[in-house]
């Protein structure tokens, strides 16, 4: 290994990596409080709550899905590391995205969540996204990994590709009837390459470097 890929990789090895990242993935919804406290969220806090902490949730995912890509091509397998917080924090916004729904939006009234669930196609795809990612955060810790496999615990936490694209589906809907996309397109692009590169690893690896595909045998 290359002296500066060394040193990289010992610095994102050493202890207080980890504590300030979590910072850093904590200061959304840190803002997020101080500006509801401070009244700074416009005119509608409730609205702006809830929809900059489903933006937070789907920005997660797509760095969650960054991870590996970024480990890949830059030779930095102490990225890998990362991961699990990332997901975490990923899964702490959603719920916190779902609390300011089921408070600001329906008042806690279970009845009427349900309802609303059933009949808006938008709020069916994101709960989907949240019941799904749901499993993927419980089963993120070592003890479960060892209990469940390696094998067992990579086909479930494949489900991350069907939850990015039901969060892109959710925040499409959510803006169609503003018939504005432009943010939009920009998560699905992103989420688009980052699938993308990941077909495109598996084939080769499939079929190896001289275009022959392999015998699993």
């Amino acid at each position: 290994m290359p002296a500066w890929l060394a040193g990289r990789h010992k610095l994102l090895l050493r202890p207080a990596a980890k504590p300030l990242l979590f910072t850093a993935c904590l200061l959304p919804f840190v803002w997020l409080v101080y500006a509801a406290l401070a009244n700074r969220l416009g005119a509608n806090p409730a609205e702006a709550l809830v929809r900059a902490t489903g933006d937070w949730t789907l920005r997660f995912i797509c760095i969650v899905l960054t991870v590996t890509p970024l480990r890949v091509i830059s030779a930095t397998p102490a990225l890998a590391r990362f991961r699990r917080m990332l997901g975490l924090f990923a899964y702490f916004y959603v719920s916190v995205h779902l609390l300011s729904y089921s408070w600001f939006d329906m008042g806690f009234e279970l009845d009427d969540i349900a309802k609303d669930i059933a009949k808006r196609p938008f709020i069916l795809v994101g709960f989907s996204a949240f019941v799904l990612l749901t499993p993927l955060a419980a089963t993120s810790f070592n003890a479960v990994i060892k209990a469940m496999g390696a094998k067992r615990w990579q086909q479930l936490h494949r489900l991350v590709y069907l939850i990015a694209c039901l969060g892109i589906l959710h925040f499409f809907w959510m803006r169609a009837g503003k018939h504005n996309f432009a943010e939009v397109a920009v998560y699905a692009a992103i989420v688009a390459l980052l699938l993308g590169w990941r077909l495109w690893r598996r084939w080769n690896l499939l079929v190896g470097g001289d275009g022959v595909l392999k015998s699993r045998n």
